[in-house]
């Protein structure tokens, strides 16, 4: 069987995300999709809401699971016998850093690292980018899947009335 992890935060999964989950799990029988947990960095989406917005987005896909890791990525790949890394390339500067880390990868495990170009369309796309503009009142519905903008504008809908009843007094 051959298998591939796609790491990422996915805080929110994107429609770039998708392209190359999509035609990743065409490549290899199975497509691990690992939820990155980083108690260090403040996340939109909990790990298990992240999980299970993947879960929904990728029900086509038969071949896809969705997991977490925390940690080094080649120790859950060793331990669950994963030999391919599959990582989406938007840009150059996506290259430096992400040849970086194959090499390292690869120098501490063996684990192959696949690189595949985002799609043109999404060339620009990031889960950073689309969280700001939801945040700022901008249309990012062409972006993520209708059930991920739902979750979306609902959490950001609730930070800011969090924050607004922290204020003063008028």
């Amino acid at each position: 069987m051959h298998s591939a992890i796609c790491p990422g935060s996915f805080d929110p999964i994107t429609y770039g995300h998708l392209d190359i989950i999509g035609r990743a799990s065409a490549l290899y029988d199975e497509l691990v999709i690992a939820v990155l947990v980083n108690h260090t960095k403040a996340s939109l989406f909990t790990v298990e809401e992240r999980i299970e917005m993947i879960r929904e987005v990728t029900r086509e896909f038969p071949n896809v699971r969705v997991d977490s890791w925390s940690g080094l990525l080649v120790e859950y790949c060793k331990a669950h016998k994963i030999p391919v890394i599959v990582k989406g390339l938007r840009a150059v500067s996506d290259f430096d850093y992400e040849l970086q880390m194959a090499q390292m990868n690869h120098q501490l495990a063996g684990i192959e690292t696949v690189f595949m170009s985002t799609s043109p369309q999404y060339s620009f796309l990031s889960s950073s980018l689309v969280k700001e503009i939801a945040k700022y009142g901008g249309d990012v519905s062409a972006h993520v899947p209708a059930t991920v903008l739902t979750q979306l504008l609902a959490r950001l809908d609730l930070i800011a009335k969090s924050e607004g009843s922290e204020g003063g007094a008028l």
